[in-house]
């Protein structure tokens, strides 16, 4: 309609630019990879993408149902983004430079715009209902684990059980966040067994949880939103994928970036789950602490007034405007 109407168009991209080029390529993929392809074998013909494999990439790109509404739309998608005006995107170019200067070169312009500051709505910091932060306060630094896989989908019955053994046999400190449809999948006795060093929700205002000094790993699915607010945190990541960008996000979180790691098989056990918090929690943690907090100073200075996201701002008001 923008495009009949010589209105220039600007969508927003929320998730990252790894998972943006995978949608721009997927022809390639198709052609390059097939639909059903070697799951090790990697996406070395996209430029900044050789960690990521075809058993990261999307359903919806190869291995699902191609021909299914969503896979059709995020097709259509990739063949139409490069003829916008501008995409804006919810990241900044330091977090993935060789990705974002490939896109530059298949987009009009990408402007990633990162927020200077990642901001709870004013509910959020007025309130903290369940009592999470107070809890934190009494906590020792960088010994919490906080876990949340977002608000669409979750660990499947068994998945919940192993998570909650491998806590209460660890004794980690624990903030869960999860609904109270879902805490009948927890093994009978749990909540009072963990009463001590366990404190479980059905919210929890995460930007300010993963602010808090106490919490040192992040239980997560890896949605975009999650990641970025780990990194503005400084708290690594242990990712358990669903679905769309997260296996991409859990890549890179482990393997490009440094600052976490994926449960083996995409899936919660408890023997892959000790293994991970001893690792995220122990010597290896602090170094993926000290990446996380390098990306977090790449961020700050996108922000400021000759950053890139800065400039790329000024970029988009023009556009608005003019």
């Amino acid at each position: 309609m923008a495009e009949e109407m010589g209105v220039p168009w600007v969508p927003f991209w929320i998730a990252g630019l790894p998972a943006l080029s995978v949608h721009l390529h997927t022809d390639a993929i198709r052609q390059t990879m097939g639909v059903r392809g070697n799951e090790d074998q990697t996406l070395n013909f996209i430029p900044g993408l050789s960690a990521m494999t075809f058993q990261d990439l999307p359903g919806e790109i190869v291995s699902g149902n191609l021909d299914s509404p969503p896979s059709l739309m995020l097709h259509k998608m990739g063949l139409t983004l490069p003829r916008a005006t501008a995409i804006v995107a919810n990241s900044f170019e330091e977090l993935d430079p060789v990705v974002a200067t490939h896109l530059k070169s298949k987009l009009p312009k990408l402007l990633c715009v990162a927020p200077s500051a990642l901001t709870s709505s004013p509910d959020e910091l007025n309130s903290d209902v369940n009592g999470c932060l107070s809890w934190l306060d009494k906590q020792k630094a960088k010994s919490v684990a906080y876990i949340s896989f977002g608000s669409m989908l979750a660990p499947s019955p068994d998945e919940h059980v192993a998570l909650a053994e491998t806590l209460q046999a660890t004794g980690v400190a624990f903030l869960w966040s999860i609904k109270d449809n879902l805490k009948k999948n927890l093994p009978e006795g749990f909540l009072e067994r963990t009463s001590g060093n366990g404190k479980v929700v059905p919210w929890a205002p995460q930007i300010q949880v993963l602010a808090h000094p106490s919490v040192g790993v992040h239980i997560t699915h890896g949605g975009w939103n999650s990641v970025m607010e780990s990194i503005a945190g400084e708290v690594p990541m242990i990712c358990r994928p669903f679905f769309a960008d997260n296996t991409l996000n859990s890549r890179a979180i482990e393997d490009v970036w440094g600052i976490g790691v994926g449960v083996p098989g995409g899936v919660l056990t408890k023997n892959g789950l000790k293994a991970a918090l001893e690792q995220v929690l122990g010597q290896q943690g602090r170094k993926m602490t000290e990446k996380i907090g390098v990306l977090k100073k790449l961020w700050t200075r996108a922000t400021e007034p000759n950053g890139s996201s800065t400039q790329n701002f000024r970029t988009l008001s023009k556009i608005v405007t003019n």
